[in-house]
């Protein structure tokens, strides 16, 4: 007898294991229900259509019920929303939105995937025309439509993760003037806020006015006022605060909700009732670095998950291995990627760590289009496991990331990173390519054969007048420097030692790092014994300082900022 299995959602989780299902049984009987009109669109690729990249948003839609039930014989209810489900009948109850008819299917295997809803807090205003969400084409042409009949010039955008930035972007390109709000005092969570200081950057410098560490108090007609009173102007605002689960249908049902507030699964993405599985951006997942439960509301770890529980409801073996969350974004020209643990979440975790950040080239400087690597690099103290990478530029950074996230499934360390043989050619990447340049130096620093400050101190240092040495060459000195440093080129250094103090710390910089750990590693040969390299360097010290000097009022260090 021929299994019939009942999925709910139609987008990432819930396709995927219907048509997994498809592929392991060709006799099932399998119904999809979804209570948006479309199944399988692209929910990462919506914000793409504000600014005309994605042209009709009919394109964001993959495959319609036809094409599902013609190419894999699967049958996709849309406009169907399931409102109840009942386990010990193993039914659901379904409501067609379009025309209120109510009825029931039983199943023998049900898979839940009901993703997860924006997260709107009761505010003034909250519920006006004028303020949107974003979670699916309905939502997204919903947007792009009120902008061009209201002739829309000032938007607000409430939120600084991915759907909010990338939305953000977006809304810039298509010439509006937009603000994005972030209650934090960074953007995009994953990256530390050395690194997020790269991108707050990159948004200003393309015209978008990012205001952090304030929030949303209530909304107008035409603008917005945040909870530090003040006021911006915004004829309409994009809620992107965040997402909660979609857990009512599990909790009515009985099913066990974990503490980070998703659908609890096993290591199989089975519920506590032996015919229900959940996956998706409901569901809560396991960490592998933390060992804790955690969500990940991302698509490939949905697929992923969907596979299992296809395979799993056919007795197929899988192997869990949890997730560790890598993601990446494009912000106008810059790319961004991350992987494992942060700085904040080694801390939450309890693990000790170091980090090193560097900035090679991403190719060879030769090569047309070579540009800065902003690249830094999480590690267990004093195992020198890896923990965790974050890369910006504007060239393949999502490629260095991807090698750093496998090394982290893999259990790599260190050294299995610093021997790690990769593709090159000038026209792609460095002989020492920049995953292998990160491992060297972290094993440098791990052995103790230097010590780094990183550039979140540097201001401390300048205000504390301590002895900084410059050692670029004196046009690059003259073009911009630290306001206290004294300029010894590393050229020139070796003749110049009676003017670097013995009786006091030195800090030693360059452009981007290298030369200065040079000069650190000599000093310390000819008998210098407190002498640090900064990490980052100048480039590094002027993209931590800009954003902060651009919108506050406090003295800058520099005396120009050099960024290339």
């Amino acid at each position: 007898m021929s299994k019939r299995i009942l999925v709910i959602g139609g987008v990432a989780g819930g396709a995927s294991t219907a048509a997994r299902v498809r592929r392991i049984d060709e006799s099932a009987e399998v119904i999809m229900f979804e209570r948006g009109p479309h199944v399988s669109f692209s929910n990462c690729a919506l914000p793409f259509h504000l600014s005309g990249i994605v042209p009709n948003s009919d394109d964001l839609v993959l495959m319609n019920p036809a094409q599902f039930k013609n190419q894999y014989n699967i049958e996709a209810r849309v406009n169907s929303e399931v409102v109840e489900i009942k386990p010990s009948e193993k039914a659901i109850t379904i409501k067609n939105v379009m025309t209120n008819e109510v009825y029931d299917e039983h199943y023998d295997k049900l898979v839940l995937s009901p993703g997860a809803n924006p997260i709107v807090p009761e505010l003034e205003g909250i519920h006006n025309s004028n303020v949107f969400t974003v979670r699916n084409v309905v939502d997204i042409s919903k947007i792009d439509l009120y902008i061009k009949e209201h002739n829309v010039e000032d938007i607000a955008v409430i939120g600084g993760g991915f759907i909010g930035v990338e939305v953000a972007e977006n809304l810039r390109l298509a010439g509006l003037n937009v603000t994005l709000v972030e209650f934090a005092d960074q953007i995009m969570a994953p990256f530390d806020y050395d690194m997020a200081q790269i991108l707050h950057k990159e948004l200003l410098d393309k015209g978008i006015q990012l205001i952090l560490s304030d929030g949303l108090s209530k909304v107008g007609d035409d603008v917005i006022e945040l909870q530090s009173g003040r006021q911006v102007k915004a004829q309409a605002v994009v809620m992107a605060i965040g997402v909660e689960p979609e857990t009512t249908l599990a909790k009515d049902a009985g099913l066990e909700i974990g503490v980070t507030g998703g659908i609890k699964v096993d290591h199989n993405y089975l519920t506590n009732d032996k015919d229900i599985y959940a996956v998706g951006d409901a569901v809560e997942v396991y960490h592998q670095i933390t060992h804790q439960p955690t969500r990940l509301a991302m698509a490939g770890p949905a697929q992923r998950q969907a596979r299992a529980a296809a395979d799993h409801i056919y007795g197929r073996p899988h192997r869990h291995t949890g997730v560790i969350g890598s993601s990446c974004i494009h912000i106008f020209d810059l790319n961004a990627a991350a992987t494992g643990l942060n700085e904040k979440e080694a801390q939450a975790a309890g693990i000790q760590y170091d980090f090193v950040y560097i900035i090679p080239g991403d190719k060879v400087g030769l090569m047309p289009e070579s540009n800065p690597l902003h690249f830094k690099l999480l590690y267990e103290y004093p195992t020198g496991r890896i923990l965790g990478a974050q890369g910006i530029g504007k060239g393949n950074v999502d490629k260095r990331v991807d090698i750093i996230a496998t090394m982290i499934m893999m259990g790599g360390t260190l050294e299995d990173l610093k021997e790690l043989e990769l593709c090159y050619s000038p026209m792609f990447g460095t002989a020492k390519d920049a995953v292998n340049f990160a491992a060297l130096v972290s094993l440098n620093l791990l052995d103790g054969h230097f010590k780094q400050v990183p550039v979140s101190k540097v201001r401390e240092l300048v205000e504390s007048n301590a002895f900084i040495m410059d050692a670029r060459e004196k046009h690059e000195y003259e073009a911009g420097h630290l306001v206290n440093a004294v300029n010894i080129p590393l050229s020139e250094f070796r003749q110049r030692l009676d003017e670097i103090p013995t009786d006091r710390p030195v800090y030693v910089h360059c452009r981007s790092g290298q030369r200065s750990y040079n000069a650190v590693m000599a000093l310390q040969h000819l008998g210098y014994t407190n002498v640090y390299n900064v990490s980052g360097s100048y480039l590094g010290i002027c993209l931590y300082e800009y954003f902060n000097d651009q919108t506050t009022d406090r003295e800058k260090i520099v005396t120009a900022y050099n960024f290339n």
